[in-house]
């Protein structure tokens, strides 16, 4: 699964804003959203990851590398329980997927770097 549009998903705090400001002539513009290309973006992207699924993470079948989520399973139904576990969460901090780029029930997929059995 890949998250959609994931770091504008995550909401910047007011504290955090000042640090996001564009001054331009014509006005000063804060992002409301992590935007992309800021350098710490990435990292503090999967750290918000971590947090939402630490459960998964600790018990070894979820694999997060940013904005790529992938569920490893031996069997169809394990699979399902746990896609059902995975996206429940999602849904519940309101997170949205990109359904173009996702791909269920493969037995063998290539995530970066690695191909995945």
């Amino acid at each position: 699964m890949d998250a959609l549009k994931a770091f504008h998903q995550n909401v910047v705090t007011p504290t955090e804003i000042k640090y996001l400001r564009i001054i331009v002539h014509f006005g000063v513009y804060e992002y409301l959203r992590m935007p992309f290309g800021i350098k710490n973006a990435p990292s503090h992207f999967q750290r918000i990851m971590n947090e939402i699924f630490p459960e998964e993470l600790s018990e070894g079948w979820l694999i997060i590398y940013i904005d790529e989520i992938i569920v490893c399973s031996t069997t169809w139904g394990e699979h399902m329980y746990r896609l059902s576990r995975v996206l429940t969460k999602i849904e519940s901090v309101n997170m949205k997927i990109s359904l173009k780029k996702c791909h269920f029930g493969f037995k063998e997929l290539k995530a970066p770097g690695h191909v995945v059995s």
